[in-house]
């Protein structure tokens, strides 16, 4: 057991610090949407895996002695096996929960990056590019370069990880990634439907055939989210349907990507579907938000999409004040956004999405975990996953505070120390 003090601000994103006795749960209970529950001059204490109590530091003690039972020698013993840290004031939030990514991949898009900021506009097309390179590559490969964005994630602050497919295309390839995807999280998601491949180009309904009747079957019980382009030049609305429809039925969670690039109908779509998040969502009108709160989808904006694209930031406040939930992810890939860091997101998403600095912190982990339907992670009320960051930083706002600044000084995930960013002398 470890007694973590000297936290000058500890996010936790629950309703009230509680111990482990009777009266305690570990269900995420979370404050109102958005808001973080910071605790000042603060402690968490670890047991294992877990979060045991988290709350003011004067109040560790106490907590200590409920854990033993209250009092005599179950107490005595288990103040004589805590280890105590003191992080001397630094703030500690909970880990990024990064719930849209597409980290396994091969090859390079650096040239494509470098015409767009020359002028060139973005277009689905250019996913074909790193289609043939994953194709190319030896699964030891995949895996090599999944592995190095992982650890480069990880060192900046992200704990929980949703990895896509959709560099593949074939049933032997989509599947290959996903056996990959499997050794490093559980959260994996099948976009075989996210362009139709060169070789189907003439024949489009081909694809979305080959998607529906070999495609999906093979990866039944190999993935827990079922994710489509719903997008001009990707797939339509009634494509869309017919793949998310199949994928549920094979016994995946709906999730997609719309309205990145056009303001079409994929947004309603979502809503109508049960997709537990619809992500990008660039262009979104008042009927589209209207629909997404009463389905009560999580909306999950990507800031590195647009910063990388040029496209056109989505406002904030506009879905908020439709009583949208959001989250903010990465969307970590080698076309459209090649950055895996979610402090830069948070910095992006407040100076122009508009959140507020609270409201981006709480959209990369609490929200984050909604759109994963997670709730042992994103928090750091009792029972949660000891997952968390202390920032070399004496309060959460740095992070936006402080643009390209590494701020991430350590990484806990499940009660491990993952990455040690503290300067070696």
């Amino acid at each position: 057991m470890q007694l973590i003090t000297g936290i000058s601000e500890l996010v936790t994103n629950a309703a009230s610090a509680e111990g482990t006795d009777e009266s305690s749960t570990s269900t995420h209970s979370t404050t109102e949407v958005g808001q973080l529950n910071v605790i000042t001059d603060a402690a968490i204490i670890i047991d294992g895996e877990r979060v045991a109590w988290s709350g003011p530091a004067a109040e560790a003690d106490a907590a200590l002695a409920r854990l033993g039972s209250g009092s005599g020698d179950a107490a005595d013993t288990i103040a004589e096996n805590v280890e105590t840290i003191d992080l001397g004031g630094k703030a500690v939030i909970p880990g990024f929960v990064d719930s849209h990514n597409h980290l396994i991949f091969a090859g390079d898009r650096s040239a494509e990056f470098a015409a767009r900021m020359a002028g060139e506009k973005y277009s689905a097309g250019g996913i074909a590019t790193t289609v043939a390179a994953t194709r190319a590559a030896s699964d030891e490969e995949l895996e090599a370069n999944l592995v190095h964005l992982l650890d480069q994630a990880r060192r900046q602050g992200t704990t929980t990880f949703e990895i896509k497919t959709g560099y593949g295309l074939t049933r032997d390839d989509e599947i290959r990634a996903l056996h990959i995807i499997n050794r490093h999280t559980e959260e994996s998601t099948l976009i075989a439907a996210h362009v139709v491949p060169p070789e189907y180009k003439e024949n489009p309904e081909a694809y979305v055939d080959l998607v529906i009747d070999e495609i999906i079957p093979a990866a039944a019980g190999r993935a827990k989210w079922i994710d489509v382009f719903c997008e001009k030049g990707a797939f339509d609305e009634d494509q869309t349907r017919r793949i998310v429809e199949a994928g549920k039925a094979a016994g995946m969670k709906p999730r997609l990507h719309a309205n990145q690039l056009t303001d079409g109908g994929a947004l309603q779509l979502g809503a109508e579907l049960g997709c537990i998040s619809v992500d990008h969502a660039t262009f979104a009108s008042d009927e589209d938000l209207a629909a997404l709160a009463a389905a009560g989808t999580v909306v999950t904006l990507l800031p590195g999409v647009e910063f990388s694209t040029r496209q056109p930031y989505p406002d904030a406040r506009r879905y908020l004040a439709a009583g949208v939930t959001l989250a903010i992810a990465s969307d970590c890939n080698p076309g459209s956004c090649f950055t895996n860091s979610l402090p830069f997101c948070i910095a992006l998403a407040v100076r122009d999405m508009h959140f507020t600095v609270d409201q981006a912190v709480w959209a990369a982990t609490a929200g984050g975990a909604l759109a994963l339907q997670r709730t042992d992670v994103g928090h750091l009320g009792a029972g949660a996953r000891a997952d968390f960051v202390v920032l070399d930083a004496p309060s959460y706002r740095h992070l936006s505070y402080r643009p390209g600044v590494h701020l991430v000084e350590r990484v806990v995930a499940g009660g491990e120390l993952v990455a040690d960013n503290r300067p070696r002398l």
